[in-house]
């Protein structure tokens, strides 16, 4: 088990160094291509959260699982925008507000802690409910190369030297695999602190999804992306359907 956490781990963190390697390497993306993969992200982690996240912790805690979804709700609120400010995903995004130095190491700063939550929920659900784990994993996954995308963009638009920006996407690697090998030493212990971890993470997903890449989709001049969202809540429909049956 924990080896497959690793792995898993080590995919996403894969997936953000390849969205950063594109800046590094000075590939143009498509926007359309990263607002559809946001737009398909979106769908698929509001899906979970309301489809999966919540009914388990409400299943183990209860009524108090509303507090813990709130606390990470609040919890990413609090350093994503509270602490460094307001934060945009995809390439291009952050030329012409995101150019001194200081905004970008605090731009870095939200997206590691952001990071570290990403590892720290993959690693939550696979090893306490593969199939949840697994679902969590492709949730996250469909976000980690915009994620890329993005660290390098901001960091290109603040003057650094290019090797930075290579850097930062493995920065926030790294802060995905920290969140994975933080929650392998919890192994033991009751079903009350696994609900916990489900609903903080219910509320921390609600936000990436809410609050970060809604709002990013709706501003898209394309009518695609927003319809996509649509298409990611039936991604994930049809995975859970489809993983039940041979997990």
């Amino acid at each position: 088990m924990v080896l497959e956490v690793l792995l898993f781990g080590l995919a996403a963190a894969v997936a953000e160094v390849f969205g950063g390697s594109i800046i590094y390497f000075g590939r143009s993306w498509p926007r359309r291509v990263q607002e559809t993969l946001m737009a398909l992200g979106a769908g698929f982690i509001l899906a979970l959260v309301f489809l999966k996240l919540i009914p388990e912790s409400i299943r183990t805690l209860g009524e108090s699982a509303a507090l813990y979804c709130l606390i990470g709700f609040a919890t990413i609120h609090f350093f994503e925008h509270a602490i460094v400010g307001h934060l945009h995903f995809g390439e291009e995004t952050h030329s012409d507000v995101m150019v001194s130095r200081t905004a970008s190491i605090s731009a870095f700063s939200g997206l590691f802690i952001h990071a570290f939550l990403d590892g720290f929920s993959i690693s939550v659900g696979l090893q306490f409910n593969h199939l949840v784990g697994v679902l969590i994993f492709v949730a996250v996954l469909l976000h980690k190369f915009p994620e890329g995308l993005t660290i390098g963009s901001i960091v290109l638009a603040a003057g650094y030297p290019k090797k930075k920006i290579l850097l930062s996407a493995v920065g926030l690697a790294a802060a995905t695999m920290l969140g994975v090998c933080t929650v392998l030493g919890f192994r033991q212990v009751n079903e009350n602190l696994i609900g916990m971890a489900f609903a903080f993470t219910a509320g921390v997903a609600t936000y990436v999804g809410a609050s970060d890449l809604i709002p990013e989709i709706n501003k898209s001049k394309d009518r695609i992306p927003p319809l996509v969202v649509f298409a990611g809540m039936l991604l994930f429909y049809l995975s859970d359907r489809i993983l039940e049956k041979l997990l």
